[in-house]
């Protein structure tokens, strides 16, 4: 198994990436990990800050790098020899089964959808982002690849994620729901009430409409919304998640026996701040395309990295790919169905 990780892309790159994608090699053996980006830079840096050096990592040359700033789709077609774009080529000439990114994702979007062929099935493919709730997680499909999306991108958006769920979650019958602004069926756009129709009459385990208080309750394993609304909503749980946690840690600081009572609590919420950490689970799946695709934070730090490369040998370990478009075929999502696919001017 070989897996490109994109070694300039991120804000920490590429010290942090190498970093993560060197203990990633350590842990995992028999998995050979391509550093794609500048190869006189990633030499110096294996040669000066990393040695010994596994045998299981290579470098890719990569000349190239698409800054955070930067229009993705513009990036990906002007800069042909970027790190992104050179990683994913690996995985769609079959090189390598996996690319892992910090960089810029609307490029990784672009350049995975530019570069590899949709599963059968698939119209857009969609970012799937873990959500922490009282309970475990939910997952939030779509958070950016596509801002514009029709009922039957949603619909397979619900599969996609219950496939997911099933096998990297261990979540036999996952319940899936669709963000909205109240639970009744005539609630909401025309985009979700006809979105609304194709989910019940799916075969996914669907559970109706929830909207964003009842996300957090662990109403559902899966939240199905277009890309637009996702981002917003999963960035705003980040920042309202470190915001409280930041809050209480001054508040209790002012008084002495408030710090002595944060001592009594600290264990907890340290537990808690673990399960909000999005380095602990590393990165995101790009799902829908013919390879994995994961998507890491730009802040990125050697840890997230080793778990997203740890996300992608699962992936694949389960064959994630090929139930999706056997569970696609079960639900009559025919190749018809497919109107195109993302253009990378997701937002997240």
């Amino acid at each position: 198994m070989r897996i490109v990780v994109d070694a300039m892309g991120g804000d920490k790159a590429p010290y942090e990436i190498v970093k993560g994608a060197l203990l990633a090699a350590n842990q995992f053996k028999n998995v050979e990990i391509i550093l794609s980006g500048d190869q006189k830079e990633l030499e110096k840096l294996l040669v000066t800050s990393f040695r010994p050096i596994p045998k299981n990592i290579a470098i890719l040359h990569a000349p190239q790098v698409v800054g955070m700033e930067e229009s993705g789709i513009v990036a990906v077609r002007k800069k042909t020899d970027s790190s992104i774009t050179k990683a994913v080529q690996l995985v769609a000439k079959g090189e390598a089964v996996a690319v892992v990114s910090a960089g810029n994702t609307g490029a990784a979007v672009a350049a995975s959808t530019m570069h590899i062929r949709m599963l059968k099935g698939v119209a857009r493919p969609g970012i799937m982002a873990t959500l922490p709730t009282r309970s475990g997680y939910c997952i939030v499909a779509d958070v950016g690849a596509n801002i514009r999306c029709k009922p039957i991108h949603l619909l397979q958006y619900a599969i996609m994620s219950s496939v997911y769920c099933r096998y990297i979650f261990n979540i036999k019958e996952p319940r899936v729901a669709l963000l909205n602004i109240g639970e009744e069926a005539s609630k909401g756009n025309d985009l979700v009430k006809e979105a609304y129709d194709l989910l019940k009459e799916s075969n996914v385990n669907f559970v109706g409409n929830v909207e964003g208080v009842d996300l957090f309750e662990g109403k559902c394993d899966i939240v199905v919304c277009e890309g637009f609304v996702g981002n917003v909503l999963i960035k705003f749980a980040e920042g309202i998640g470190e915001g409280i946690l930041g809050a209480l840690k001054d508040e209790v600081s002012k008084r002495p026996w408030t710090r002595m009572g944060f001592k009594l609590i600290k264990p907890a919420l340290g537990r808690l701040r673990r399960r909000m950490d999005y380095s602990e689970y590393g990165g995101v799946p790009l799902l829908g395309v013919e390879g994995i695709c994961i998507i890491c934070h730009g802040r990125s730090d050697f840890k997230a990295i080793q778990n997203a490369i740890r996300e992608a040998v699962r992936l694949a370990k389960f064959s994630v790919n090929e139930h999706i478009v056997a569970e696609l075929e079960a639900n009559h999502v025919e190749q018809g169905d497919v109107e195109g696919v993302a253009t990378g001017k997701g937002v997240y």
